[in-house]
């Protein structure tokens, strides 16, 4: 045994993946039920020109997706390569997997067509919080200027009623008024006995000096208690005019106000407001009147009912949401101003005008994080081929997931055994789930790769057809995208790289990737098919300028969006000074930042794992 195999063995990563590998491997095979008929079977779809030489490479027992010219160590576990054949005129695509149909039947595959369902109903969840209703709010105002002397309402939350004293007041100019009125109601007591002339006289005085007060805002109750006094008050009430719950105390004792000056903010609880942020993307499918389920996590285990009552017209411009109102009851009280809240909104698609979603089985995706694959039945002659695509799913519905890109209605997917599938590719070192772009990048060709500037040149081309679909998709020119990606082959082709260098070694995977994902782009027949494609062009097209540096004259920058690819983030390369964007077009043309400018020569070195 090598050191190399000896150190595998030793290392219990290496160990622990050594056995997922050949679990994987029995279960296919167990699966099957046939593996001698499947293996012959599959090799005889395989292999093309039979009488042909076939050609050597070397790949790793553990690792078959390492395909290298010369003998040597794996680049991911250190493990000697062993020879690998393959048949010298395979048609098969590196991610498809034939199947004769006695093959097919034995492995006991099923599959379902990609068809669209108009009575799906995607279920949204939105957050948001507990507010109080605008329309109950009110506002306890100083009727007079003066000093607060008493708050009889210390502190928030508490209940008040109308009419209630809530705090006193020494006013100054309450007071002068108030003195003039008790002197004009004791000339009156004095001149009870006096002529007409004077009793009038002493009225009018009476009636005069009332008035100073009513301008002031004393109510009347208080006027009339006013007039029995005998000496000037010192202190004035300030009383509430409405019921309900002090939410805000804005006065304090000692405080000089003005009249009009707020003291308290009273609303009524017993219906609350709750505010919840919908993105734009999702306002299609939200109407007013639709019930809403909220769950709040102060009061676990149970579900609350509301309407929504309100959509704002108004986009945040920053976090790209707007607020949906929705109007519950809280007779009970427990609902409380400032409580997180989470909405569930059952919006039907075929209600909301757009067209009714392509839907599959949640049985026929296979998901690896990010990613999503499935694979595709045709059929040519007797024989069933299975290509592997990866596709974009929205929120799951139910037993079913919708499908953003990647599918095309009326395409068969397979619900059972895509597993076995993906297994039998991985095990010929084909593009499986397990042997995305990165896995096959990442770790094994680490670091710049020291090229000659002519050699940088020849990756003009490839850049040049690249930024040439991403500008055509920023300004919606779908038939543009295709026609440049259609020039991908001819520029690839153009790159002359020494076999067995180790430029070789890391343009080869790339080639193959950035050659697939062209293709995708060029057979695509909607914006949504074509922009998932270029992300993963965009991928590869980066990992170039990070491995061979910028084979241009002019500066490329790198770009991020947060909200491409479903809100979780998608990069691309372009060289105009201000942001366009290739994944949304006309709908959010300036939305992203820039990461990095690289140089002409110069290599990228952002780490596109957490983009800034």
């Amino acid at each position: 045994m090598s050191d190399n195999q000896n150190a595998q063995r030793n290392d219990p990563e290496k160990r622990k993946l050594s056995m997922t590998l050949g679990l994987g491997f029995a279960l296919g095979v167990a699966a099957f039920g046939i593996s001698d008929a499947f293996i012959s079977d599959n090799d005889a779809a395989v292999s093309v020109g039979g009488d042909e030489q076939p050609s050597s490479e070397f790949t790793c027992s553990m690792h078959p997706q390492i395909r290298q010219p010369e003998t040597g160590a794996c680049p991911l576990c250190g493990m000697d390569l062993i020879t690998a054949t393959s048949g010298g005129g395979s048609e098969l695509e590196p991610n498809m997997v034939s199947l004769s149909e006695r093959a097919r039947s034995l492995a006991k595959l099923r599959t379902t067509l990609v068809h669209r369902r108009g009575d799906a109903a995607t279920q949204l969840r939105l957050l948001g919080n507990i507010q109080p209703d605008e329309s109950s709010l009110k506002t306890v105002t100083a009727w007079t200027s003066g000093r607060i002397d008493r708050l009889k309402v210390r502190v928030t939350g508490e209940s008040v009623k109308a009419g209630q004293s809530i705090a006193t007041l020494y006013s100054p100019e309450v007071f002068a008024a108030h003195q003039d009125l008790t002197v004009a109601k004791q000339q009156v007591e004095r001149l009870k006995g006096a002529s007409g002339t004077a009793r009038r006289s002493a009225d009018a005085a009476l009636k005069a000096a009332r008035e100073p007060l009513r301008l002031l805002g004393v109510p009347e109750t208080e006027l009339r208690r006013l007039e029995t006094q005998t000496v000037p008050t010192r202190a004035v009430s300030i009383r509430s005019p409405f019921s309900g719950t002090v939410i805000e105390r804005l006065a304090s004792e000692g405080a000089y106000v003005q009249t009009g000056t707020p003291l308290y903010r009273v609303a009524k609880l017993d219906r609350l407001w709750v505010q919840l942020d919908a993105y734009e993307s999702d306002l299609a499918r939200i109407k007013v009147g639709q019930n809403v389920e909220l769950i709040v996590d102060a009061i676990p285990g149970e579900v609350f009912q509301g309407k929504v009552r309100f959509i704002d017209p108004t986009l945040d411009s920053q976090r790209r949401t707007a607020r949906v109102r929705v109007v519950v009851s809280n007779q009970d009280g427990r609902l409380r101003p400032g409580m997180f809240v989470e909405g569930r909104v059952d919006a039907q698609i075929e209600a909301s005008g757009l067209p009714a979603p392509m839907v599959i089985p949640t049985t026929a995706p296979l998901l690896t994080g990010r990613r999503a694959i499935v694979y595709v039945e045709t059929r040519k002659g007797s024989d069933f081929r299975y290509e592997s695509r990866v596709v974009r799913l929205g929120p799951r519905l139910g037993d079913m997931y919708p499908v953003i890109a990647g599918l095309s209605e009326g395409e068969r997917v397979v619900t059972r055994g895509a597993f076995v599938l993906d297994a039998d590719l991985q095990i010929r070192g084909g593009k499986s789930m397990m042997a995305s772009v990165d896995d096959q990048v990442t770790g094994v060709w680490d670091g710049i790769i020291d090229i000659t500037p002519a050699t940088r040149k020849q990756l003009a081309p490839v850049v040049r057809r690249y930024l040439e679909i991403q500008d055509a998709l920023a300004h919606d020119s779908l038939e543009k995208a295709k026609v440049a990606a259609e020039k991908l082959p001819t520029a690839i082709s153009k790159v002359k790289v020494s076999i067995g260098s180790p430029a070789w070694t890391a343009w080869a995977p790339l080639r193959d990737d950035i050659d697939a994902h062209g293709l995708s782009i060029s057979s695509a027949t909607s914006f949504e098919s074509a922009r998932q494609g270029f992300e993963l062009l965009s991928a590869s097209i980066r990992r170039v300028l990070e491995q061979f540096g910028n084979p241009l004259d002019k500066p490329l920058k790198l770009a991020h969006c947060p909200m491409a690819a479903g809100s979780e983030g998608a990069s691309w390369v372009q060289q105009s000074d201000d942001i366009e964007n290739a994944y949304f077009g006309s709908s959010m043309y300036r939305c992203g930042v820039f990461v990095e400018e690289v140089a002409p020569a110069s290599y990228l070195k952002s780490d596109l794992s957490n983009p800034r």
